[in-house]
C-alpha cells in the first residue's frame, strides 16, 4: 500500500508495520530547537543561529580535534575565507560540515 500526498509531490510506504517518516517525525522537539549563540571567530564577537542538534554535533568534531568550539569555528571561517575569499551562509556551511562529520567524513554530493 502506497500513501501520497499529490498535493505536496511526495508520497512513501509503510515499512515495517510503520510510516516511513516515523522515524524522522518522532524527532524530540529540543533537537530542532534553535539555539542562538555569542561565538568570537577571530577575536570578532558574533551570534550564531543553529538548531540544538547541530550544536551538538559542532561540539563533538571539536571534542573529537581536542580544541574548543570558538577554535574550531574560527579555523573552518579562515580555511573558508582562504578558498573562497568569501564565506558566504556560514551557518549553512556549519550544517553541511556536521553533515559530514555524521557521515564518517565522506561529503554528500548533488
Amino acid at each position: 500500500m502506497t500513501f501520497a500526498a499529490p498535493r505536496l509531490g511526495w508520497s512513501f510506504r509503510p515499512v515495517w508495520g510503520r510510516n516511513m517518516c516515523e522515524i524522522y517525525s518522532g524527532t524530540e522537539a529540543e533537537l530542532f530547537e534553535l539555539q542562538s549563540r555569542s561565538v568570537r571567530i577571530d577575536g570578532v564577537v558574533t551570534s550564531i543561529r543553529l538548531e540544538a542538534v547541530f550544536w551538538k554535533v559542532i561540539e563533538d568534531i571539536a571534542k573529537d580535534a581536542s580544541i574548543s568550539v570558538a577554535e574550531f569555528l574560527t579555523r573552518i571561517h579562515r580555511e573558508v575565507l582562504l578558498k573562497r575569499g568569501d564565506i558566504g551562509n556560514f551557518t549553512s556551511l556549519l550544517r553541511v560540515a556536521c553533515t559530514t562529520y555524521l557521515n564518517g567524513g565522506k561529503r554528500l554530493t548533488l
